[in-house]
């Protein structure tokens, strides 16, 4: 697998994101993308990444995006095989990126009927914070946090 930075409104992109909006809306009844505004990932200490499969094959893809100097977003994380790691490469090589561009700590938002995000990110170290920013007052919301210095 091979992980790039691609623009937010590249083919691959904009498929693998329009995928990951049908599966939310099927599971959790919204699409997501009320919460995701392409124009943040191409911001400067940004970035959206596609992973592709040996054969070239768009497979998933991950984003983040400034909150304030220390800490970036997770934003639509997303791997169309779920359970073979594709996830955690994309989250990997995040974090790894999120290092090299200063910020000190990710956050992000899942819904809590989304158990598989949830578990996901729990194991990849996050741990809950209240919610912040658009997601407080929502309790279908779960906010997490990670430190990556």
């Amino acid at each position: 697998m091979r992980i790039i930075e691609v623009r937010p409104d590249s083919q691959d992109a904009v498929n693998l994101m329009e995928e990951l909006s049908e599966s939310l809306e099927s599971l959790t009844g919204s699409s997501g993308k009320g919460s995701f505004n392409p124009e943040d990932v191409c911001v400067p200490r940004s970035l959206f990444v596609a992973a592709y499969d040996d054969d070239g094959k768009a497979i998933g893809c991950g984003a983040i995006r400034p909150i304030n100097d220390d800490i970036a977003e997770v934003k639509r994380m997303y791997a169309r095989d779920k359970g073979i790691g594709i996830g955690s490469e994309i989250l990997n090589y995040l974090e790894k990126q999120a290092q090299k561009l200063g910020y000190s700590a990710l956050r992000l938002e899942t819904r809590l009927i989304n158990k598989r995000a949830v578990s996901f990110y729990e194991k990849s170290g996050f741990y809950r914070i209240p919610n912040y920013g658009r997601y407080v007052d929502r309790p279908e919301a779960v906010c997490f946090e990670k430190k990556i210095i």
